[in-house]
């Protein structure tokens, strides 16, 4: 199912949401016309017609009157200095903004993409969730993010990798996440290898399930933080209507279709989830399984009481499960200066708006 192009108050279609092969037959183009439109909006992260030099004159009159090229306008630019992650913050045609991370990693760089704006799942320790939801992303939205984010940070040659593990829930916007990740993977456009994207769910089974079927090389992720019901019931409200069990089989499902690895996301909560027992869980859950773990040291988020633990207690946890035969890796923390946790930027903006002068 292809999404419906996205249009604005005023009906210009985006093409930012739109395939060579779908600009060309929107607009009314020639095939070559429509991917030298690709090229300048995802290669070249042009986006006024105005300044596309080798299409005609008239063909750009003609966009600016019915189309455009993007909608995210940059609100707000936060950098750490420490270790120049970056936090955008985007606002949206309709008044709605988003939030995306760029993070630096020796001669890497990530991007961390939403999928909506706001997020229904809910999870006790998130920030995003705090504010509500509001709706998806459309498949250009998602792209765009990605977009800007090249216009601030020149990798010359270089693709950056792609997390969708902003805000919202991937697979709540199946149809708008997969488009847009086809859009950058187009050999016409980023070019993104299916390898360097990640998509992190927090446990959607239909939406693994959907997942397991398409024929690429995208990776997994699932955020677990828990491997017993009672305590994933309340981290993450999700359990309740897909258990550990039943995430397991779809998980177990994926891997023994596919042949890929599956990574486990796992914030450390202090006095939570991070003692021996529970890292022994964690083993005794996904022992065996083509698996790896990160850790992730929380995040702090205002108004949140968890805290993250110290790192020593974050060492112990992976040395548990280094020793049980399990690869996990320990994140640094980082961009904890610039509020980098998912929707932090987003709720102080929030907040901010709805103070009365």
């Amino acid at each position: 199912m292809t999404p419906t192009p996205s249009t604005s108050q005023n009906t210009r279609i985006a093409l930012s949401d739109l395939d060579p092969e779908e600009i060309a037959s929107t607009v009314g183009l020639k095939a070559y016309q429509g991917s030298q439109l690709f090229q300048w909006i995802h290669q070249k992260r042009v986006f006024e017609f105005s300044q596309m030099s080798n299409l005609a004159k008239p063909l750009r009159q003609e966009l600016e009157q019915g189309f455009t090229a993007s909608r995210l306008n940059l609100r707000k630019v936060s950098e750490s200095p420490e270790s120049r992650t970056k936090k955008i913050l985007f606002a949206l045609e309709d008044g709605e903004v988003v939030e995306s991370v760029s993070i630096p990693d020796r001669d890497r760089m990530t991007f961390c993409l939403s999928t909506q704006v706001g997020c229904a799942v809910k999870c006790s320790f998130c920030a995003t969730g705090l504010s509500g939801f509001s709706r998806n992303l459309s498949p250009g939205e998602i792209v765009e993010q990605a977009l800007y984010l090249l216009r601030e940070q020149d990798l010359g040659e270089s693709s950056p990798n792609i997390v969708f593990m902003g805000m919202g829930e991937p697979f709540r916007n199946y149809d708008g996440t997969i488009k847009a990740i086809r859009l950058l993977m187009h050999k016409h456009g980023l070019g993104i290898g299916a390898r360097r994207i990640t998509i992190s769910t927090v446990g959607e089974v239909d939406g693994i399930e959907r997942f397991t079927e398409e024929d690429w090389q995208v990776r997994l992720s699932i955020s677990l933080h828990a491997a017993n019901d009672t305590l994933r019931n309340e981290l993450v409200p999700l359990n309740r209507r897909f258990n550990i069990a039943r995430l397991m089989n779809a998980v177990q499902s994926y891997t023994a279709t596919t042949g890929r690895q599956v990574t486990f996301e796992w914030a450390l909560l202090e006095g939570v989830n991070d003692s021996d027992r529970d890292a022994a869980e964690l083993v005794g859950l996904i022992q065996g399984m083509k698996a790896t773990v990160n850790l992730i040291p929380y995040n702090p988020v205002m108004g949140v009481e968890y805290r993250a633990p110290s790192l020593r207690v974050c060492e112990t946890f992976r040395k548990h499960l280094d020793k049980s035969g399990i690869k996990a890796t320990l994140r640094a923390e980082r961009g904890r200066d610039i509020d980098a946790a998912c929707g932090q930027l987003r709720r102080r903006h929030l907040d901010a708006d709805s103070v009365t002068p």
